[in-house]
């Protein structure tokens, strides 16, 4: 009935796996739980092999860095039933009957996303804009969600027939962190798959200090830049490339990214603050993409 996947890096994810093997066993079904650490090394896997010791469950490492989505790639391929539960390492079920609910779902949906929660406890200033983001940007309601379905899903906490992905798998070429999830959910919406959204969150717990944030962040952007500029997802929605468009079309794109360069240390001294603005965090990201874009 139910493959959970969890595909990781340098996490311990056996708390994790442990409680959603447990709510398997409540929900009486049939179920497998499967772990892959991407190569990454970490002393956590000593830890984690004790998902091994528990039923039905899994955990394996790669010889080599795959990159988030092969690695999930290589986890459908593991898997042996029919419907696949995709989770990140550092997400936890927010509800003692979070398996419940999935169950619920199943014989009436393809695909559907849960939703992300961020605990209310305000964390270390090292860590507010992680966290402010995840608030403002991702913790959304299932209303909000619907409004476009696919481009607000992401497949940390996502159901979906292992058909769908034997048939759309993630690319493969996409190695660097960011905009996997995008590419693979604009595929989904081009051949008419709908997301459906349902009140079943996880907790988004591993909070990366602003400074490791925003070099993901730039990290993404570049690998943005290399997906558009692909042309392998033409039908991708982005809303940083649809405003880079427009200022190309009025000739601001090397205004754009002058000012960027120019006020880049004073965004930043905001970003890694007290209040860290989002307004700034976009203006950021739509700067640093422009001065890509433009070499």
């Amino acid at each position: 009935m139910l493959s959970i996947l969890i595909p990781e890096y340098n996490y311990n994810t056996f708390p994790l796996v442990s409680e959603l093997h447990k709510q398997c066993l409540n929900c009486g079904i049939q179920f497998e739980i499967l772990c892959q650490d991407d190569a990454s090394g970490s002393n956590w896997n000593t830890e984690n092999q004790k998902i091994n010791a528990l039923n039905n469950c899994s955990f394996f490492i790669n010889n080599s860095n795959l990159g988030r989505g092969e690695n999930i790639n290589s986890l459908v391929k593991k898997s042996k039933l029919d419907r696949l539960l995709i989770m990140d390492c550092d997400t936890f079920p927010t509800q003692n009957n979070f398996i419940q609910k999935y169950c619920e779902v199943i014989p009436n949906t393809s695909v559907v996303f849960g939703g992300i929660q961020y605990k209310k406890e305000i964390p270390c200033k090292e860590e507010l804009l992680r966290w402010v983001y995840g608030n403002k940007r991702e913790s959304i309601s299932v209303h909000y969600r619907n409004e476009n379905p696919n481009l607000r899903a992401l497949t940390s906490n996502l159901l979906i027939k292992k058909e769908i992905l034997e048939q759309n798998p993630f690319d493969a070429t996409i190695t660097k962190y960011g905009y996997e999830d995008l590419c693979f959910l604009s595929v989904l919406k081009t051949k008419s798959i709908k997301v459906s959204h349902i009140d079943n969150p996880t907790y988004h717990l591993n909070l990366e200090t602003s400074v490791v944030f925003l070099d993901k962040t730039r990290t993404a952007i570049e690998n943005l830049v290399n997906i558009i500029n692909s042309g392998k997802f033409p039908n991708i929605e982005s809303k940083i490339n649809s405003v880079y468009i427009i200022l190309k079309k009025l000739r601001l794109v090397a205004i754009t990214t002058f000012i960027f360069k120019k006020t880049e240390s004073t965004i930043i001294a905001n970003l890694f603050s007290k209040n860290p603005s989002l307004f700034l965090f976009d203006l950021y990201k739509l700067g640093y993409y422009c001065s890509i874009q433009s070499k």
